[in-house]
């Protein structure tokens, strides 16, 4: 991801001064390790790096010269505690990356044009987040996390939309490779809880009826941690 500009993310056209004792990230485009923070960093930029408005159309793009892994499934995800809890605010299922299921490690897409919700909250300190989960290869998750502000003229207070879920990280579903099923681990996202977030943070969690995200539909294999490494393609 490279639009909006994810915390200290030196292939953006623009961004912020680095925060005092921050420096750039030049693995940012690797996959997250299996048993670590589901973000690269938690400090956040010293100014948002975009503004959008409840509503309204708003874009995220992503690099031309990362590996798409065949593509995936994609949550694009609002917070407004630096990441803890996160609402889903589209989705791109499937073949995130592509127009259609392709094994290919070359994107065909680079961009998502998508409406923010109007009853997002407004915030100058709210946060993007991005999470892919890749189809093909190594069992991995990629994450993005970039500082924004969200201006709402209807007054909105709370935002009710899924819970984003970190498929391929410890704490959570394992989702296999795909082998041509692009519908593998679907049933994760839509069994997902509802949760309810405001501009200052958190409200409630409201489960589904379905089959909890605990239970696996595979069990995690040895490599999520020893494949994950800076060694692999990147991610867009």
């Amino acid at each position: 991801m490279n639009e909006p500009c994810p915390r200290f993310s030196p292939n953006c056209a623009t961004q912020p001064q680095l925060p005092a004792g921050q420096s750039y990230n030049h693995n940012i485009k690797d996959p997250i390790a299996y048993d670590g923070p589901v973000f690269m960093s938690d400090v956040p930029w010293p100014q948002p790096v975009a503004s959008w408005t409840a509503g309204q159309p708003v874009t995220v793009g992503f690099q031309a010269d990362g590996a798409a892994h065949g593509g995936g499934h994609c949550q694009f995800a609002i917070s407004y505690d630096n990441g803890k809890t996160a609402a889903i605010v589209h989705k791109v299922m499937e073949h995130c990356f592509f127009n259609d299921p392709l094994d290919s490690n070359t994107a065909e897409v680079l961009e998502y044009t998508f409406m923010l919700p109007a009853n997002v909250p407004a915030s100058s300190n709210a946060q993007f987040i991005w999470i892919w989960t890749n189809a093909v290869g190594y069992r991995e998750l990629y994450t993005g996390i970039a500082d924004i502000t969200i201006t709402n003229s209807g007054g909105s207070n709370s935002y009710t939309g899924k819970s984003a879920i970190y498929p391929n990280h410890a704490g959570y579903d394992t989702i296999p490779a795909f082998n041509g099923d692009y519908t593998t681990g679907l049933s994760l996202y839509d069994n997902a809880p509802n949760v309810t977030i405001t501009s200052s943070g958190y409200i409630a969690e409201q489960l589904s009826n379905q089959k909890p995200i605990s239970s696996r539909i595979s069990e995690p294999s040895s490599s999520n941690s020893s494949e994950t490494s800076s060694a692999l393609p990147k991610a867009p």
